[in-house]
């Protein structure tokens, strides 16, 4: 019987930077050190590669940068992955006496400090994040081009929402907004949805009257994450084991009768991933973002022929460079007028350790535990 749960790689040495870190990684305390940074120079597991480096005052910015100071800083997924050298991008890369470290983080809110003379459009004071990937937001203190920045609306966001704001919200608004032209009363299929990306799929979606059937890993928990879901919007929420049962694309094709599902959003693949296009009507779009289940994404070649299946692929980082600094600040705003629910986080502040020892030790063992799964949001807090 259906149950209706709810209703509603190799590191590059490209982009090299300099920067004068304190000494080498070493046991001497430095208390109240102003500028830290998450380094490591090996790929690998994150909870035994990555370590905490104190380093030295920035000097003033170039003419066409200026200095930030980075107030929160997200460890996302695809960060950690970054570290282990599974992913399709170069970190950050500074210099250490001559030794070549990595600095980890793409995403994260800083706060401008001082201006280049030659930048326009910023002052000090201004929130801002980095339209560049892989931008080492794992920092304190950082000097950055200001044609790479974003301006946030900051009266409109939170200190949370503004540091994750460019990675998971923009993919899901885009996702929803770049493929096919959806109205009001309109479906979309997804898998992950309780993910970052999901989460904000649903919010925005419900904000259009655009209705979702969304799909979740079965858990000890699974009454409350339905729950969670449903209040952010979601029309409906199924485990993947009810794919196993027949009477579902029975269902979905009752209430998706007078508007067939005409995309589908990805971030999970599998076999799994497979069953779910069976509830796609004609001429839809799958569009993948990622590849949770680390399986391929195998599809019937019938789906293409009597269905037209269009599949795509998405890549928030190749949006930011196809598009100028005004399309990049007006998605801000987009995003920001939405009034997206924070997601649930954890700030993991390591600027009061007296050591960058203790600072390591203590973000390893938050590592480790993540690890062994942690449903929150990371937040760093470096300076």
């Amino acid at each position: 019987m259906l149950r209706l749960c709810t209703t509603r790689h190799a590191l590059s040495t490209a982009g090299k930077a300099r920067l004068n870190l304190v000494g080498t990684f070493s046991t001497s305390a430095i208390r109240g050190a102003a500028n830290r940074a998450v380094v490591f120079t090996e790929k690998g597991n994150p909870a035994e590669v990555l370590r905490v480096q104190s380093y030295d005052p920035v000097p003033p910015p170039p003419p066409d940068s200026v200095n930030v100071r980075f107030r929160l800083s997200p460890i996302n997924p695809s960060d950690i992955n970054v570290v282990q050298g599974v992913y399709p991008a170069s970190p950050m890369q500074l210099q250490l006496f001559g030794k070549d470290v990595f600095v980890g983080g793409n995403e994260g809110l800083a706060e401008i400090i001082e201006v280049g003379s030659d930048v326009q459009g910023l002052q000090k004071g201004d929130w801002v994040v980095s339209g560049k990937a892989q931008a080492g937001t794992w920092s304190s203190l950082r000097t950055l081009r200001g044609e790479d920045l974003i301006k946030l609306p900051a009266k409109q966001l939170s200190e949370v929402n503004a540091a994750t704001i460019t990675v998971n919200p923009a993919t899901a608004y885009n996702m929803l907004h770049d493929f096919i032209e959806l109205q009001e009363g309109d479906w979309v299929l997804q898998n992950g949805a309780n993910s970052a990306v999901g989460q904000a799929v649903i919010q925005i979606a419900a904000r259009r009257g655009i209705k979702t059937i969304n799909f979740v890993r079965n858990r000890p928990d699974i009454d409350y994450l339905i729950t969670q879901l449903t209040q952010l919007g979601a029309t409906h929420v199924f485990t993947y084991d009810a794919l196993a049962d027949k009477s579902l694309a029975k269902h979905v094709k009752q209430w998706t009768a007078e508007r067939p599902i005409r995309l589908m959003l990805n971030c999970v693949s599998g076999p799994d991933t497979t069953v779910m296009t069976r509830l796609l009507g004609d001429d839809a779009h799958l569009v993948s973002y990622g590849a949770m289940s680390k399986k391929p994404l195998s599809l019937p070649t019938s789906l293409f022929i009597f269905k037209n299946l269009c599949t795509q692929g998405f890549w928030q980082s190749r949006w930011y460079k196809q598009h100028s600094r005004q399309e990049r600040e007006q998605l801000m705003q987009t995003l920001a007028d939405l009034k997206l629910k924070e997601p649930e986080h954890e700030v993991l502040d390591l600027s009061g350790e007296p050591s960058d020892e203790a600072a390591t030790q203590k973000l390893r063992e938050v590592l480790t535990k993540m690890e062994q799964g942690f449903s929150k949001k990371l937040l760093l807090r470096l300076g």
